[in-house]
């Protein structure tokens, strides 16, 4: 059997949770960990294990609710700037296996979060990118 999940838990109430923001589709409240003040997460209330099973519906009210609470985390806590992840998979770095948006403050020179491990990688050529669009494009969903 598998194990609860601890996000389902808090957006049923049965578990607590520092929330700051709620409607029926979603919820956010205070990630566990701070490194700074403010660091949200933004869930859907539906149990969704990742980006790949989110409806566009539920997908329209979390993206709402992550701008929602940027903006808020923004306004009380004034940091240098935000940035706003979600991993899929445990190799992308998922812990908790229902789908959730981080909001986290930055400061400059803080060091937590770098998308490239060193200097970023040249551009690619256009006519690569073309064709990575084109694979893309041929799955998209109707």
């Amino acid at each position: 059997m598998a194990a609860p999940c601890p996000f389902c838990a808090i957006a049923a109430g049965r578990e607590p949770a520092s929330v700051v923001w709620e409607d029926a589709r979603a919820l956010a409240f205070m990630d566990l960990r701070q490194p700074h003040a403010g660091h949200a997460l933004v869930i859907p209330r539906a149990h969704v294990p990742d980006l790949l099973g989110l409806d566009d519906a539920t997908g329209a009210a979390l993206m709402a609710g992550v701008a929602r609470v940027a903006r808020a985390v923004a306004d009380a806590f004034a940091p240098d700037g935000l940035n706003v992840w979600q991993s899929t998979g445990a190799a992308a770095g998922q812990e908790v296996f229902h789908l959730h948006l981080h909001v986290m403050p930055r400061r400059a020179g803080d060091g937590l979060f770098r998308v490239y491990g060193g200097t970023p990688p040249r551009p690619s050529p256009r006519a690569t990118l073309d064709s990575l669009a084109a694979e893309v494009r041929a799955r998209l969903a109707p």
